[in-house]
């Protein structure tokens, strides 16, 4: 009888530490005790990355122990022993790298001819067969009002050359929360996964900067990164004023990798502004669009870290016009370089997610690479409750 105690204490034992237990992590500059927006959070023993949001804040689910990784790349980066982690909001301190280096670099060649080189290496590692299990979300608002939410943790299997990468997408699980009117077309209502996600990877954004009239239509300018060496922060703005999309870029880059690190794309109207083909029924008015993308680089391996996108225009009907504003998220939670195997009936073929029936097995919203903010959660509760 004691044998059998004893066993099945060990079995007790051996089952309560194999559970996955919850953490969270909230990372802040230890200078002005800030929250950190966007650094990246490594758990070491599964490879899992993860995103602080607005406050800093990051959760996981781990089975056993890991340190962690924490990095951005204004701050020197912090491993953290498994040790000293508590389940309960504990806090990280990074240290601000304060270099200073964003003054105007000279350099013998041409910064076009710089951003091509470099658009076209990033293309080429960025080609390199692989799969990113990748957690997506999407907020859509009406008339400045919150009327649609969906998210899903999905997979991106990407194969091509560095010419053309195409994907494949399975979804694992997803959610839609809120209803949008029935005289809102339907492609407001989400980003086609598979082309975004194939733009970030093919670099799509920088074709009107990579031909060789570039140069007469934008003007370049490149300085050292304020807090970090290792690399260069390239601005690219529109000459002319007159066209009717101007398109402003942001370039973080390693100029010694020759790999893009980080980029920004804002698009406002021109001054040329056709009026008649703005009042058409049917006409999309774009008045603000904001994407901003962040790759990885670890060892050999670089891919997309993260994306961010924000879109505003006006949608004339045919007896009202509407506001309406999109907010789409990609965070990268796993890279892999192992092929799925799937069959053909597994493939998601739709375009976005609202397309698809909610599918939830776990919570994964809380512990898939981007935690939401209190506002955030109140905002997806409330549309949840009115669905």
């Amino acid at each position: 009888m004691k044998k059998l105690i004893l066993v099945f204490l060990i079995f007790y034992n051996a089952t309560i530490f194999a559970q996955k237990a919850e953490y969270s992590i909230v990372v802040k500059d230890i200078e002005t005790m800030l929250p950190i927006e966007n650094a990246t959070v490594v758990v070491l023993k599964t490879k899992q990355v993860l995103l602080s949001n607005e406050e800093g804040k990051v959760t996981f689910a781990l089975t056993g122990g890991s340190n962690i990784e924490v990095s951005e790349m204004n701050y020197d980066k912090v491993t953290v022993r498994w040790g000293t982690l508590k389940p309960d909001a504990f806090v990280v301190y990074l240290k601000n790298k304060n270099n200073k280096l964003d003054e105007i670099v000279v350099s013998k060649e041409a910064p076009d001819k710089t951003l091509q080189k470099i658009v076209l290496n990033s293309m080429k590692k960025l080609a390199m067969p692989y799969r990113l299990k990748v957690y997506v979300r999407e907020f859509f608002m009406l008339d400045n009002k919150y009327s649609y939410y969906n998210d899903g943790l999905v997979n991106f299997q990407f194969s091509g050359d560095k010419n053309k990468i195409t994907t494949t997408l399975l979804v694992e699980q997803n959610r839609s929360y809120g209803l949008v009117e029935t005289d809102v077309s339907a492609d407001l209502k989400g980003y086609n996964l598979n082309v975004i996600m194939e733009n970030y990877n093919n670099l799509k954004y920088f074709e009107a900067l990579i031909h060789s009239k570039s140069k007469k239509e934008y003007d370049y300018v490149v300085k050292g990164h304020p807090k970090n060496e290792a690399y260069r922060v390239m601005t690219v703005t529109p000459l002319s004023k007159a066209k009717k999309e101007l398109e402003s870029f942001e370039i973080v880059y390693d100029f010694e990798k020759k790999l893009i690190i980080e980029f920004t794309v804002l698009s406002v109207p021109g001054d040329l502004v056709d009026l008649e083909e703005k009042a058409k029924i049917g006409a999309k008015n774009i008045t603000k669009s904001l994407i901003n993308v962040n790759y990885r680089v670890e060892g050999e391996d670089y891919y997309l870290l993260n994306s961010n996108e924000e879109i505003t225009y006006d949608q004339v009907l045919k007896d009202k016009t509407k506001n309406i504003q999109v907010r789409n998220s990609f965070i990268t939670t796993h890279f892999n370089k192992q092929k799925f195997t799937y069959k053909d009936s597994d493939v998601f073929k739709e375009k976005t997610l609202f397309n698809k029936k909610n599918k939830i097995l776990t919570h994964y919203w809380d512990i898939s690479g981007f935690t939401a903010t209190d506002e955030e959660k109140a905002i997806i509760s409330s549309l949840e409750y009115e669905q």
